[in-house]
């Protein structure tokens, strides 16, 4: 009887198969535009998060492959890895960082070892939409909004970065069919920005006091020259050293991002993220750099996701779209 079943279960597993290859494929087969999300940002948006675990270092706690191996939270982070063990690199969530591109996967934090906030955003919006979705993520340590990320609207010099942020942006969205060719001819809608800085100005006292005005003008001038009117943009505290931070100016800092995003010109397009809560000890992490999550993958995956669950929420409040359509010139 075996041999009788035994051609029609392998015409099930084949059917299986295509039905699975094209259900992946799908989302870049489609009319439907194509979703970019920019991630902009200083160090804790290249991000520090290990990947390997280290087990010299707290039994290898904080890494990633802890935390889909032994953490108490294994079973949220399973989808990150296949039957055999391997990280997913997804089809349907695609990313540029600085020219590394490819499918969203573990390593495409400062090094291949080391994740950012994208793993998560990019697991939370990738799931949300059936289009396919790119992440742009345009990120440098050690930047302040008060040097750096200087925009025109703060008077001053305009920072180098702010500049190659408008450029690269405009760049890349323009290019996005040449990037990705499975892509070409696809219509491409920038959806939102994700923005997590703050440490250079948090350490400067002029910066940490101007933060609230720069960052208010950052916005402003970004979705002037993105010609994105109503670009959603979303704010991830910069809340390292946890709920017990005490210092001034950190405070001062994370206080200005809140306030940012409760500005009634703000309201419904931008939001803030509290992070604090992400924190974790250096005693379940993978080192002691406090300035960078004491490299713990949880914590930068948890920041990734906030900010992409803070993302969907201002996309369903959008009653306009947020830019049009990267084919138009004025894009470029």
């Amino acid at each position: 009887m075996s041999r009788h079943l035994a051609p029609r279960h392998l015409l099930v597993i084949a059917a299986s198969l295509v039905a699975s290859v094209a259900a992946a494929a799908s989302a870049f087969t489609e009319d439907s535009p194509v979703k970019v999300f920019i991630l902009a940002g200083q160090s804790n948006m290249v991000g520090a998060g290990q990947v390997k675990a280290n087990p010299d270092r707290n039994g290898g706690k904080g890494s990633l492959e802890w935390l889909v191996e032994t953490s108490p939270d294994k079973a949220k982070y399973a989808s990150l890895r296949d039957g055999e063990g391997n990280w997913v690199e997804r089809d349907d969530v695609k990313i540029w960082y600085l020219g590394r591109t490819g499918g969203l996967k573990p390593g495409f934090g400062g090094n291949e070892n080391a994740i950012g906030p994208e793993l998560g955003f990019g697991t939370v919006v990738g799931d949300a939409f059936d289009e396919p979705v790119v992440l742009v993520k345009i990120a440098w340590g050690g930047k302040a909004i008060g040097k750096e990320f200087r925009p025109p609207s703060s008077g001053g010099e305009v920072g180098a970065e702010y500049r190659q942020l408008v450029d690269l942006s405009k760049e890349t969205l323009a290019n996005l069919g040449t990037i990705f060719p499975e892509l070409e001819g696809r219509d491409i809608q920038l959806v939102g920005l994700g923005w997590h800085q703050g440490w250079n100005d948090r350490v400067n006292a002029a910066f940490n006091e101007a933060y609230e005005a720069n960052l208010s003008n950052l916005i402003r001038d970004l979705r002037k020259e993105l010609n994105a009117p109503n670009l959603p943009f979303v704010i991830a505290e910069t809340g390292m050293t946890g709920p017990t931070e005490s210092h001034p100016r950190a405070l001062s800092l994370m206080a200005a991002q809140k306030a940012v995003a409760e500005k009634p010109e703000f309201l419904g397009t931008v939001a803030f993220v509290p992070t604090r809560n992400f924190w974790r000890d250096e005693s379940e992490s993978p080192s002691k750099q406090g300035y960078h999550w004491n490299s713990n993958a949880e914590t930068y995956y948890l920041i990734g996701e906030g900010m992409g669950k803070a993302m969907l929420g201002l996309l369903g409040e959008a009653t306009t779209p947020a830019a049009p359509s990267a084919h138009d010139a004025s894009v470029r």
